[in-house]
């Protein structure tokens, strides 16, 4: 297939990015409202099957579950075909592989969300499975090296999307217009607090490999735990939500203005061409 037949790809990356922003938009809304309720903040699964129990919540879970799918057909296709244009260096693969990954996980946000809407409701409640599944994995000859290596590769994600965010390296992967150059400083935070989470996500994994305990592992809920549980932690917590209300705005922009080399052709103005210091 050519590059030239592959523009169908560009509105599955926007439905896709659509689904995410939502889903980051009900996780940080309802976390800080559980916090100024004097609870804590939620993870992706609980957050979700509270929508699924408001007025509405259906529909917005309907539009999650069709985003989630998109977003995974999109990072298919983007690391099958190189569309935006990585390469094919030792950087590059590793992008396109990460590519592969992230993938897969919205993927699974989808299975959750199909469950909510067409199965009995599972996962609205029972609080993550990951420590369950990292202990299937962790049963296998090898599988805390495995465990370990996951680790790893999610701390290098993180740490990934930080550096993204304080070099202001997505600039590059946005269109030049007015909206994008008055919310640059809250897309800045928000990936850089998407950073912050993904990679206590990844220090999770490996106190889990570390210990031998898959118990220790999780996902967004656990790392909001164990961020409370540090100095100020309730404060960082509360900080890092924020941040993420400007993750979910960095995926909705992403949608409308996100630039697909490949696709949208050499002549758009970038973000980064427009701030670019003279």
């Amino acid at each position: 297939m050519t590059e030239s037949k592959l523009g169908w790809a560009v509105p599955l990356m926007r439905a896709g990015y659509i689904g995410k922003g939502l889903v980051y938009l009900a996780v940080a809304g309802i976390s800080l409202y559980s916090i100024w309720r004097g609870g804590n903040a939620r993870d992706t699964s609980s957050a979700l099957g509270w929508l699924d129990t408001t007025w509405g919540g259906g529909v917005t879970l309907f539009v999650i579950l069709v985003g989630m799918v998109a977003y995974a057909l999109w990072r298919v296709l983007d690391a099958t075909f190189d569309l935006e244009d990585y390469g094919r260096e030792a950087k590059g693969i590793v992008a396109r592989i990460g590519m592969l990954v992230t993938g897969a996980v919205h993927l699974g946000i989808g299975v959750t969300v199909f469950s909510l809407l067409f199965g009995s409701g599972g996962g609205s409640g029972e609080g993550s499975s990951i420590p369950r599944h990292v202990g299937t994995i962790m049963s296998w000859p090898g599988g805390r090296w495995i465990i370990g290596a996951v680790a790893l590769l999610i701390v290098a994600a993180g740490a990934h999307y930080m550096r993204q965010g304080w070099t202001n390296e997505y600039r590059q992967h946005l269109r030049a217009n007015p909206v994008t150059t008055r919310w640059n400083p809250v897309l800045k935070a928000g990936l850089i607090a998407h950073g912050v989470v993904v990679g206590v996500v990844g220090l999770l994994f490996g106190f889990a490999a570390w210990q031998a305990n898959p118990e220790q592992a999780g996902g967004t809920g656990e790392a909001f735990s164990w961020l409370s549980g540090q100095i100020y932690g309730q404060i960082l917590v509360t900080a890092i939500c924020v941040g993420l209300l400007g993750f979910a705005l960095f995926c909705l922009v992403n949608a409308a203005y996100r630039i697909v080399p490949k696709v949208s052709g050499p002549d758009v103005q970038t973000l980064a061409a427009k701030l670019m210091p003279r």
